[in-house]
């Protein structure tokens, strides 16, 4: 767990703002690179001294920072194309060269960019809407709380609009994979072929953050492609089992419910339970009993529900309405 203090929103029991800032009332629930990360700034800086402390952290080159305070925005810059070159000199040191970071055409990356960067790839992950917004104390579902009053500028306005951005890519991907003869199946496989059908009206729309709060307030757009339990989820609050007793939004992909009647999956799905259930096999094959055998075990149930897949799975020509006769 990291503490820090925060300024913007510092008040005391009165409402009056504290110029000294306060300790922040949740911490950050830090992933282990991280919390290595800290320990070597621990190391590098002195006791008393900011994490990035200016003096601990000059290098050499540039104009020498004046005062006390943590480095400038300037020299993160610099920092970032520092770290380009690094990357880049690493990864054809390793033979990795389609690992390469290619030059940007618009210029620096800056700051401001590398934490878009971030978001864009942390709001595509499984969870990754609750990952982000807690990592930078913005939230924008249910667990919100205490800081829904806060503006939405900053990685709040991104967090939107990098949201509705997968969700958008995620109808997209769906319709184009319908489009060639992808089947489909599951209790939500026909909403699923409805929410696809809608993805052509946003070919082309720059998603604002006006846009993507509109897009994400559309609860016929809400599917959520999860690849850890290898299923959709077109969400419906009034059908969710991971959310019983909560008011929430939004799905929580980590709870998951196999009986759930908001859960879709399509051949690619089918396809890539085969394949765990292969690994699961190959690893059982090493391994003692009963260890093994409750492998096997799951390797059955996840061919079990590929085979239930491929017997129930629709296509959108199927599920169209009939025509009037």
């Amino acid at each position: 767990m990291i503490y820090g203090h925060v300024y913007k929103t510092a008040r005391d029991e009165d409402g009056n703002h504290l110029s000294a800032g306060g300790l922040r009332e949740a911490p950050w629930a830090a992933i282990a690179p991280v919390v290595h990360a800290v320990r070597v700034l621990e190391r590098i800086v002195a006791d008393d001294a900011l994490l990035f402390d200016h003096r601990a952290h000059y290098l050499g080159k540039g104009k020498i920072q004046k005062g006390n305070g943590s480095l400038r925005v300037s020299t993160l810059v610099d920092r970032i194309e520092d770290f380009v070159a690094w990357a880049n000199e690493e990864a054809t040191a390793l033979g990795r060269g389609h690992e390469v970071i290619p030059p940007d055409p618009h210029g620096s990356i800056g700051t401001e960019r590398f934490r878009r960067s971030l978001a864009w790839h942390i709001a595509r992950r499984p969870g990754g809407l609750v990952a982000l917004a807690i990592q930078y104390g913005h939230l924008r579902t249910a667990v919100s709380g205490g800081y829904a009053a806060r503006s939405r500028d900053g990685i709040h306005k991104l967090l939107d609009v990098e949201t509705a951005r997968a969700t958008i890519d995620t109808i997209s991907d769906l319709q184009e994979d319908l489009d060639d003869g992808l089947g489909i199946s599951g209790p939500a496989a026909r909403r699923a072929i409805n929410a696809a059908a809608t993805a052509p009206q946003f070919q082309g729309t720059v998603i604002t953050a006006r846009t993507a709060r509109k897009i994400l307030s559309n609860a016929d757009l809400a599917v959520c492609d999860n690849p850890n339990t290898l299923l959709m989820c077109v969400y419906n609050r009034d059908r969710a089992l991971c959310h019983r007793d909560t008011d929430n939004s939004s799905p929580s992909l980590d709870r998951c419910v196999s009986s759930c009647a908001n859960i879709a999956r399509t051949d690619h799905h089918a396809e890539q339970l085969r394949q765990r259930a292969a690994v699961l096999e190959k690893r059982a094959g090493r391994l003692p009993y009963p260890i093994a055998d409750r492998l096997h075990h799951n390797a059955d149930r996840l061919r079990t529900i590929a085979d239930e897949h491929d017997r129930t799975r629709i296509t959108p020509l199927e599920s169209a309405p009939c025509p009037p006769s």
